[in-house]
C-alpha cells in the first residue's frame, strides 16, 4: 500500500509489532435536547441518548506508568453536561463534538464513537450514527 502519488509504503497505524490499548466507555445514558421532528423539540422533554466511545492509543509501556493511561473522565463529564446545553438539530453535530473531545488527549490516535436515540421510533431499538476517525 502506498500514498497516492508516492512510491514509499504507507506507515500502518496499527503495527503488529507494537502494542496498543482500547479504552471503552460503553452505553452511557445522557439526556439532550436533540432532533428535527416536532415531537423532539419540546424543551421540557429532553431526549435520551446512548453513547459509546472507543479510544485507541499505542501502548508500548506496561500499565501502571501514568503517562500511558488514557483518561476518559473528561469525556464522561462532558456527556453529563450535555443535558444543560441548548437544542441541537442534528445528531451529527454532537458526534463531531464528541470526536473532537476524544482527540483532546494527545495519546489518542483513533476513536470510534456512536450516539443512538433509543426512544425515537416504536418499531426500532434505536436510531443513530457511528463514526471511526483517525487523528489527521
Amino acid at each position: 500500500m502506498t500514498d497516492k502519488g508516492a512510491t514509499t509504503p504507507m506507515t500502518l497505524l496499527w503495527d503488529a509489532s507494537r502494542g496498543y490499548q482500547r479504552v471503552i466507555l460503553r452505553d452511557i445514558v445522557a439526556e439532550v435536547r436533540l432532533g428535527l421532528h416536532p415531537w423532539e423539540r419540546h424543551p421540557e422533554r429532553p431526549q435520551r441518548i446512548v453513547v459509546n466511545v472507543e479510544l485507541f492509543a499505542h501502548q508500548d509501556e506496561p500499565f501502571g506508568v501514568r503517562d500511558s493511561i488514557v483518561d476518559y473522565d473528561a469525556i464522561r463529564d462532558e456527556l453529563k453536561a450535555w443535558s444543560k446545553r441548548a437544542h441541537v438539530d442534528l445528531i451529527e453535530t454532537l458526534l463531531e463534538e464528541l470526536v473532537a473531545l476524544c482527540f483532546r488527549d494527545g495519546q489518542v490516535e483513533a476513536c470510534r464513537v456512536s450516539i443512538v436515540k433509543p426512544d425515537i421510533f416504536n418499531e426500532a431499538g434505536g436510531a443513530g450514527v457511528e463514526v471511526y476517525r483517525v487523528r489527521g
